[in-house]
């Protein structure tokens, strides 16, 4: 009967899904509720969980070192947003030309997204060395001044973003480059028949189209700023003095070094409602640009 094919349809397509959804639900979802129920206990990983109530919630709230490394995230997604958007768009418009050899050029600006976070931290530890690095030593044949970076408070946040931009930027490029050719060449054709240069066309075709791109890929650098760790535990372990000290950091210590798991997870979910938060305004903004235009 019709029923019958029906119920036997939805019975084989519940077979062939099981083995995806259980490893979402096993993997996945159940990992995620046991840590939100993780934030209402207290528990060192060698004893019996302790149910402590919303304890680890009022101690985030007057915690000085979360407020610290939330400023210092903040620090370090202010000098690195920016930086890798505007060098990623403009890479991606001099790298969107038919030139010979241009896919070989593409390919080396991808590498350093490809390669190990640790191996580029210790890389640039040493090209921040202030006695022995490259930098300064360029610097000192410029004649300008060698800072201490990874040793100096004041340069540690600037050297940590340097290296974050130059890791990422190959990934940005690509993206900025699909949104690039995405965009039909009669549009340029059209304009530049009108009389418009470069700039104009820059202005009212290139940057309009690419809104969806651009949006896209802002809110994918910012959700890996909040989540940056590698770079740091490698290059400065959050110092000197507590300078480069970021919410991930702050995770892990009180995880595996203090053996605060429950703290620790409501560090987590401190930093996922921050994401959640800014990815809804930004998702509004985006919204309400749309439907100005």
């Amino acid at each position: 009967m019709v029923g019958d094919r029906g119920v036997r349809q939805i019975g084989w397509l519940a077979l062939f899904l099981l083995p995806g959804l259980g490893g979402l639900l096993i993997f996945t979802v159940l990992p995620i509720l046991a840590s939100l129920l993780l934030t209402l206990f207290q528990w060192d990983l060698l004893t019996a969980p302790r149910f402590v109530g919303l304890a680890n919630y009022a101690r985030l709230i007057a915690d000085e070192a979360f407020w610290g490394a939330l400023r210092h995230t903040l620090a370090f997604i202010a000098g690195y947003l920016p930086l890798v958007l505007l060098l990623g768009l403009g890479l991606a418009l001099a790298l969107n030309a038919p030139l010979r050899g241009i896919g070989a050029i593409r390919t080396a600006f991808f590498l350093p997204v490809v390669s190990s976070w640790v191996a580029v931290a210790l890389l640039w530890s040493w090209l921040f060395n202030p006695r022995y690095g490259l930098i300064n030593y360029l610097l000192g044949l410029l004649g300008l001044p060698q800072p201490g970076w990874l040793f100096d408070p004041a340069w540690a946040m600037p050297a940590i973003v340097l290296t974050s931009v130059w890791k990422d930027l190959g990934f940005v490029v690509v993206l900025f480059l699909a949104g690039l050719q995405a965009i039909p060449a009669e549009y340029y054709e059209a304009a530049s028949l009108d009389g418009a240069g470069p700039w104009a066309r820059l202005r009212a075709i290139t940057l309009p189209l690419l809104a969806p791109t651009t949006f896209f890929v802002t809110i994918i650098s910012l959700i890996n700023s909040f989540q940056v760790f590698d770079q740091v535990w490698v290059m400065t372990e959050g110092g000197p003095a507590g300078a480069t000290t970021v919410l991930v950091e702050r995770v892990v210590r009180h995880a595996f070094s203090y053996g605060e798991m429950g703290y620790a997870a409501t560090i987590s979910w401190a930093i996922f409602a921050l994401v959640f938060a800014v990815t809804l305004v930004q998702l509004r903004l985006q919204r309400k640009g749309a439907a100005d235009a």
